[in-house]
């Protein structure tokens, strides 16, 4: 899962490019591997958006209980802002993956594991 990879064979990649590379962090269609459609339906990751929120919600929380164990200043708002806002703008590239890698691993019931796809052999995938 922390590799971003197919949650049914656990071997094909499920994005291209890297995580911050401009223009590449696309979800691929199907799963190189053993060809799961990732998209189960039409608008399948518009709930990735929802775990995505929450991973914002915590990592503001995280960023803004840092700055503060950190400066100790609670008097200045415009710190806090820059330091939450600047941190979930550096994340979001991971929030992105991570939310639709989480909604394939543990919220699709349509999507188990198969250990026999976990192989190299290509005649076991047929």
């Amino acid at each position: 899962m922390l590799h971003c990879k197919c949650p049914r064979c656990r071997r094909g990649d499920m994005f291209t490019g890297g995580v911050y590379n401009f223009g590449s962090n696309k979800i691929l269609d199907k799963c190189p591997h053993c060809d799961l459609r990732y998209e189960i339906e039409p608008g399948y990751f518009y709930a990735a958006m929802y775990i995505s929120y929450a991973f914002n919600v915590g990592e503001g929380l995280f960023w803004g209980l840092t700055t503060y164990v950190l400066t100790r200043n609670s008097t200045s708002p415009w710190l806090y802002i820059g330091v939450i806002l600047g941190g979930c703008f550096i994340l979001a590239p991971l929030n992105f993956r991570y939310a639709r890698v989480v909604l394939l691993y543990w919220l699709s019931p349509k999507i188990n594991y198969q250990p026999h796809l976990d192989r190299d052999d290509p005649a076991v995938l047929l």
